[in-house]
């Protein structure tokens, strides 16, 4: 398993090109038995494995790379300059890989079980990719479950949260169109450099002071471009942002809130404004009975010693919500561990901890088991 989790690792690919991690996830599915089936999501592969008559159930791995370029020094750190596994899906993706050869050499359960391998989670929507090409009109699931690595907490331990999970993201771009001109006669221009200023100290009283105070919400703006020199005024500026919420109320009230904040403070200045609003993940909703019975699995096998109690919604997005929306089920959290294995998520000297590859692939097991009793 630490073999081929630093296999992969060492060969990381972006969103929507991982063939060569296709090709390996697929081979080994074919090997072991799987009905193979690939080209869902452009690179996404589905592996399927019936025993008896019983009920379906779709488990998830992510299998996409960032674009970072890495910094661990390790002997398995990445070959493929500017490119990493900065979030642990080399890790999901050797878990249920690992799982899978087990339920298929045991086959103790009773049922159609789906592995469920996705492309493009990092923000290129791979999820929602393959729904399109009909992976559950394809693949009948029952529930459909997800893993994922959270650093920081003790390595193999598991966490749960029922309901929002995880939070919409939304990407907005504000184009300020004004009047450019020499900065030494401010007065016959119209600066978009002060309209998105002001732009920005407004937007601050969105989640302060239209979203309930039991809400959350979070708008940040992360770019502003505008001009190339000192003494110009220029015509227009653009400025990127991001939006995001637990709950699809609050969202809708974001955009509403957004969108005429900027149009407003655009004519205040005498400037116009363009409003690019682009809804991309929804807000992750873990379904009741799903999370209790993936809990239960977990409680069952490791005692209360085993779960992370403190573990509660966080406002970064996962496109997984889209297969949440289709289908009850799950995303949960297996800590990554404390210490030199606590390096967050997407920096250049994350590595995925191999003491939860066993943990994590024997949870897989023993979850798939028992729903398909």
């Amino acid at each position: 398993m630490i073999a081929l989790r630093r296999r992969i690792h060492a060969h990381p690919e972006l969103g929507f090109q991982e063939q060569a991690t296709s090709d390996l996830v697929a081979g080994c599915l074919a090997e072991w038995g799987y009905r193979v089936t690939r080209g869902l999501g452009k690179t996404g592969v589905v592996g399927t494995l019936t025993t008896g008559v019983g009920r379906s159930l779709g488990l998830r791995a992510d299998m996409d790379a960032l674009p970072i370029h890495e910094a661990t020094g390790l002997s398995h750190a990445s070959r493929v300059d500017g490119v990493m596994h900065a979030c642990g899906h080399d890790g999901h993706t050797a878990m249920l890989l690992a799982a899978a050869r087990h339920l298929a050499g045991n086959r103790a359960f009773e049922g159609t079980l789906n592995v469920i391998f996705q492309p493009a989670e990092e923000g290129l929507g791979g999820a929602r990719a393959m729904l399109d090409d009909g992976l559950f009109e394809q693949f009948s699931c029952d529930a459909v479950f997800a893993m994922h690595n959270v650093p920081g907490y003790p390595a193999g331990h598991f966490g749960f949260v029922s309901g929002p999970c995880m939070a919409s993201a939304d990407e907005v771009t504000i184009r300020v169109m004004g009047r450019g001109g020499h900065g030494a006669v401010p007065h016959h221009a119209v600066d978009p450099v002060v309209v998105c200023s002001s732009i920005v100290m407004a937007l601050q009283s969105v989640v302060a002071r239209n979203v309930d105070p039991f809400a959350q919400a979070v708008v940040s703006v992360g770019a502003i471009h505008a001009g190339t020199v000192s003494n110009v005024i220029p015509a227009s500026a653009e400025m990127r942002m991001s939006v995001r919420a637990l709950d699809p109320a609050v969202r809708d009230l974001l955009e509403q809130r957004i969108v005429a904040l900027a149009h407003g403070q655009a004519v205040s200045y005498g400037a116009q404004a363009e409003v690019d609003y682009v809804r991309c993940h929804p807000v992750l909703v873990n379904h009741a009975a799903e999370t209790r019975f993936a809990r239960q699995v977990a409680e069952e096998w490791l005692g209360r010693d085993g779960l992370i109690d403190d573990l509660g919604p966080v406002m970064a997005s996962e496109d997984f919500a889209f297969m949440l929306q289709a289908r009850p089920g799950c995303y949960f959290s297996i800590g990554n561990g404390v210490g030199e294995h606590g390096c967050a998520l997407h920096n250049p000297k994350y590595d995925f901890n191999d003491d939860c590859l066993a943990i994590g692939a024997s949870y897989w097991v023993k979850l798939a088991e028992k729903f398909l009793q």
